[in-house]
């Protein structure tokens, strides 16, 4: 602003300078000349009365001193000229000065010369005896005045421009000085230019405005970055190039990158073929869907193209763990396939013998047998089906039943009692050591937990073999112990026994009548306990469970 100030004040002040010196030579140069034709008029009436009175005689030694004198007679023939031969005249009868002293007594007139650059002035003055008295003399022109005077004006002209540049300088400062000292922060406070109040109003009223924007933009950051940086799921906010504009740190994690990566291009970031089609669709303005592995992990990746107007503006990444919604699927889908072998089994069989013994097939010695299998089919299938029914309770969160305080002890005396017979005939000893431990649990739930790993601890046991379940209080908690001297579990099954219909054995487990369900339901009932529970196993010689009770669960 300051140049532009400056120039415009440089150009006015030479404008004006130039403008005025043309005016002043101007007005000058009419006024010289002015004088000079009144100064010429005087000196023709001096030299008629001259040639008035002496005649020819006049001229004779004439020193006319820069006039030029011409007598010409009443017909226009020159008679006397003080610097030309009269013969090689022309008549001037025609001239403008003659033919105005021939009429009215007294003419003049002026006449530019292009080839001498002057101008000469001419007065005439008609005598008694009707002959005219002509003086002339030569005025320079305003061009030949002017490069008479180049170096004076060129000094002028000099000191004129740099004293218009020095004053134009400090103006201009002068003019910017209170500008530059504008306190935009409040513009309403400022001592300047009262013509500057409008715009500092407004002004004031737009960061106003803008402080309010700024204040609630700040106000949804700050709930975004609250929202999803809490979230356990990945958000990655993309601009129409894949650019990352925002990147949470869940995402930022999965990714193994930092906020530093926001401004890069997102195939920088990852540059999975997954991510590369995601970037593909959303370009498109389509909406897609990708799973891929990171970390060991399943994940979900789900681009949503943002529009505006039609057209696509951005677009949101959200990346979902699946893993688990996966392997419950596969579980599912597991448990499905089981069931139905399961179930298929005892269903063929009776199925079978009564079609035998429907048939007549049967011996009347041999249908006993069939009897006592098809009744033993049926047994397991009802079993199967109770377990069934008890997980599905389980997984709905057994909310119906009611919580009261049980003594594990107790609970565990009861249970090994009720499988003393089938401990007998697989000629396995249970014993149990401890103490009592009253924990807040469903009596059902914990009952059915001991019974299950009682149970597995025998099936699962050498002959002559031991069993020793062990209930104690533990740093303020109730611990659950149950070992067997059995033939133990290999560590690639470990992770694997509490899954539904899992057998180590599954020829051993279907001969002992086993449904697969018993440790998942120890493990589900388990979890509705906040219990925790620890496996320690040894092929070939035995394994301990201990489950772990919190002693309140209000």
């Amino acid at each position: 602003m300051t140049k532009k100030i400056f120039r415009s004040i440089c150009l006015v002040a030479i404008a004006v300078f130039f403008a005025s010196a043309a005016l002043f030579l101007g007005v000058l140069y009419n006024y010289f000349g002015n004088v000079r034709q009144t100064q010429l008029k005087t000196q023709t009436e001096l030299a008629a009365q001259g040639v008035e009175n002496a005649g020819e005689k006049y001229f004779e030694g004439l020193d006319a001193k820069g006039y030029r004198i011409t007598w010409i007679g009443a017909d226009g023939e020159v008679l006397f000229d003080s610097e030309a031969s009269t013969a090689e005249m022309e008549n001037h009868l025609e001239r403008e000065e003659i033919k105005e002293a021939l009429g009215s007594g007294y003419g003049e007139s002026s006449r530019y010369s292009a080839t001498l650059m002057e101008r000469t002035l001419y007065s005439a003055r008609r005598l008694s005896d009707g002959t005219v008295v002509r003086l002339s003399v030569a005025q320079n022109t305003m061009l030949t005045l002017l490069l008479g005077m180049t170096q004076p004006i060129a000094m002028i002209i000099v000191i004129a421009v740099a004293l218009s540049f020095f004053l134009a300088y400090r103006l201009s400062k002068h003019i910017t000085e209170p500008l530059n000292r504008l306190n935009l922060d409040d513009p309403l406070n400022n001592e300047g230019y009262d013509e500057l109040s409008p715009l500092l109003r407004r002004i004031d009223a737009q960061q106003r405005q803008i402080r309010t924007q700024a204040d609630e933009l700040r106000k949804k950051q700050e709930e975004f970055e609250a929202v999803t940086e809490n979230m356990t799921e990945g958000i990655v906010v993309l601009n129409t190039k894949g650019t990352v504009l925002s990147i949470n740190h869940a995402a930022a994690g999965l990714f193994d990158t930092t906020n530093a990566c926001i401004g890069r291009h997102m195939l920088s970031v990852n540059r999975s073929m997954e991510i590369s089609d995601l970037l593909s669709e959303m370009e498109k303005g389509v909406r897609a869907e990708k799973t891929m592995e990171l970390k060991g992990r399943k994940y979900q990746l789900d681009a949503s193209p943002v529009s505006e107007d039609g057209s696509v503006t951005g677009a949101v990444l959200l990346v979902l763990d699946v893993t688990e919604k996966e392997r419950a699927e596969q579980m599912r889908r597991e448990f499905t396939a089981n069931v139905s072998h399961e179930l298929k089994t005892p269903l063929q069989i009776i199925a079978g013998s009564a079609e035998l013994l429907s048939n007549g097939i049967v011996k009347e010695e041999d249908r006993m047998g069939f009897y006592t299998r098809i009744q033993g089919e049926a047994q397991r299938m009802i079993r199967l089906v109770e377990d069934i029914i008890r997980l599905s309770h389980l997984d709905e969160g057994a909310d119906d039943m009611q919580r009261e305080e049980a003594d594990l002890f107790a609970l565990a005396d009861e249970t090994i009692k009720s499988l003393q017979a089938e401990a007998e005939g697989a000629h396995v000893a249970v014993n149990l050591d401890g103490e009592p431990a009253v924990v807040d649990g469903v009596p059902q739930l914990l009952q059915s937990i001991i019974f299950n790993l009682c149970d597995n601890a025998i099936k699962y046991n050498r002959e002559n073999g031991n069993v020793t379940v062990t209930v104690k209080e533990k740093s303020g908690c109730a611990v659950l112990s149950v070992a067997d001297t059995g033939i133990g579990i290999l560590p690639e099954h470990q992770e694997r026994i509490f899954e539904r219909f899992y057998r180590v054995d599954k020829s051993r487990s279907k001969e002992l009548g086993g449904t697969g369900l018993g440790l998942s339901i120890v493990k589900h009932a388990a979890r509705l306990h906040n219990a925790k529970i620890e496996l320690n196993s040894a092929e070939g010689k035995g394994t301990e469970i201990t489950v772990t009770f919190p002693k309140s669960q209000r």
